[in-house]
């Protein structure tokens, strides 16, 4: 039986369609789409201009941006606070300003690294090849100039702090801080270790954020280092649970993942390790910081409870429940644990 092309999507190669359009199908004559027949469609044009910037705001999802910003606000409170007369608010809420600003532009970065270094991986996973650049509806040149526009407004960023604040520190490491958290969209092709990769670009948040407050001698905090080595582990553990709905596609595609190198299984229980670790970590900074009491104490035992939860959700949902543990219970324990930190900060003076 012959085959008649309609150049169109499958409603309009159904034959209720040609019957609207005037053309009957005719005897003998087969009218399905092209895609029906292998062949290509025209090539997609790719979309300039804002309705670029909008495809490429909606991929990255600052929304995202939850899981690493309270943990940062902490850290540039403990940095403010550790100072001598303590906060200076008028000062602090124009360094707070720039944190965020910072933090905004740095994961806009770090997130279209990713996408434009995965762009051809992702174009052969059926889950991510909806991605505008994966696709092809948004160009690799402009998902290069929104590239180098995030890093410029995040070095200017960073040099404000000199400016206004006489802190070069973030201007200095702005560069190194880049490449790092860039780094992670590289490591699945050649380690497992990915997902720690990941929480470190995201640990980078806090260790910043304090950097940008009291300059280089706030890494002397021994709570911080807490803090960052929670956020490693907590951030790897959820993005093991996370790459669970890619493990078929990493083993077919040679990448190095957790769920690949060890099975659904194994990658449970790693995940389930990681943040048990991550929990220890907590414990210590509640132990060693003067300024956390009973509110970040909360914070803890509330951070144990959706923990458990997001591990019940996976065994009881599968697949089905990774959204829900990956996202939502995450984005309430950072938000949680940030708040009830600064908050017993705030009310607990260093000299107290």
């Amino acid at each position: 039986m012959p085959d008649t092309c309609t150049h169109a999507s499958p409603a309009r190669g159904s034959r209720a369609f040609l019957r609207a359009s005037g053309n009957p199908p005719r005897a003998g004559v087969s009218h399905r789409p092209c895609y029906q027949l292998g062949m290509e469609a025209a090539p997609l044009q790719p979309a300039g201009g804002m309705q670029a910037a909008r495809l490429l705001a909606g991929d990255i999802k600052i929304a995202h941006s939850v899981f690493a910003l309270p943990f940062a606000l902490l850290a540039a409170v403990l940095a403010a606070g550790a100072s001598a007369g303590g906060i200076r608010w008028q000062t602090f809420a124009g360094q707070l300003a720039l944190i965020l600003a910072c933090m905004v532009a740095a994961r806009t970065w770090a997130m279209l690294a990713n996408r434009l270094a995965d762009r051809t991986l992702d174009a052969a996973n059926p889950r991510t090849r909806g991605r505008p650049l994966a696709s092809g509806r948004v160009s690799l040149r402009a998902g290069g100039v929104a590239l180098f526009a995030s890093a410029g407004v995040f070095l200017a960023a960073c040099g404000l702090f000199g400016v206004l604040f006489a802190n070069w520190w973030p201007l200095a490491l702005g560069v190194p801080v880049l490449l790092w958290i860039a780094f992670y969209a590289y490591t699945k092709r050649f380690t497992w270790l990915c997902h720690a990769f990941l929480g470190g670009a995201l640990a980078a948040s806090p260790l910043a954020a304090a950097i940008a407050i009291g300059g280089i001698g706030s890494l002397a905090m021994p709570a911080l280092w807490a803090i960052a080595s929670m956020v490693v582990l907590w951030v790897g553990g959820f993005d093991v649970i996370y790459a669970l709905q890619d493990l078929e596609h990493d083993r077919r595609a040679g990448l190095n993942s957790i769920p690949a190198r060890f099975g659904w299984r194994g990658a449970a229980w790693i995940s389930r390790g990681m943040h048990a670790a991550a929990v220890a970590c907590l414990v210590i900074a509640l132990a060693i910081e003067p300024r956390f009491g009973v509110l970040f104490l909360l914070g803890v035992l509330a951070t144990v409870a959706l923990l458990a939860w997001e591990h019940a959700v996976l065994v009881r949902r599968g697949q089905a429940g990774i959204p829900m543990a990956f996202f939502t219970l995450n984005g309430v324990i950072s938000v949680l644990l940030g708040g009830l930190g600064i908050s017993d900060v705030l009310l607990t003076p260093l000299a107290a």
